[in-house]
């Protein structure tokens, strides 16, 4: 099982960026999935999940209104659009898989997620 994050890299603030997650080994559309940030020496924390249907999201207040999440689960991929990024949103993005039997179901508790991607860094100047 591989979950590759990819799309970081330097962007302004107020501008955009999309990440995308792909996965290999399972099928995704039987895992919710999350965003997850990670800053040095602070705990990862939540950005935003996703349910394995894609009709559920929910989202940090930090992020709400301005990153968006989606999946196309044909092509085995996760997204986070993020729009007007602020310095404040530079991290290390991790995505994570957690397998679920209910379509409509998540957790936000990182413990719970059962593959992790090796995170891609995304650095807002201002």
């Amino acid at each position: 099982v591989q979950l590759q994050a990819y799309g970081g890299g330097l962007v302004q603030a107020g501008g955009s960026l999309r990440l995308s997650c792909a996965a290999s080994g399972i099928a995704l559309v039987n895992y919710a999935m999350g965003w997850f940030r990670q800053t040095p020496g602070m705990e990862r924390e939540l950005v935003g999940v996703i349910s394995s249907s894609g009709e559920y999201t929910h989202y940090a207040d930090s992020v709400k209104g301005r990153f968006t999440i989606s999946r196309d689960n044909a092509k085995n991929r996760v997204y986070l659009q993020m729009n007007s990024p602020k310095p404040e949103d530079t991290a290390v993005y991790y995505c994570a898989a957690d397998k679920v039997v209910l379509a409509s179901f998540y957790y936000t508790d990182q413990w719970e997620y059962d593959f992790w991607g090796q995170g891609t860094l995304v650095t807002v100047s201002s």
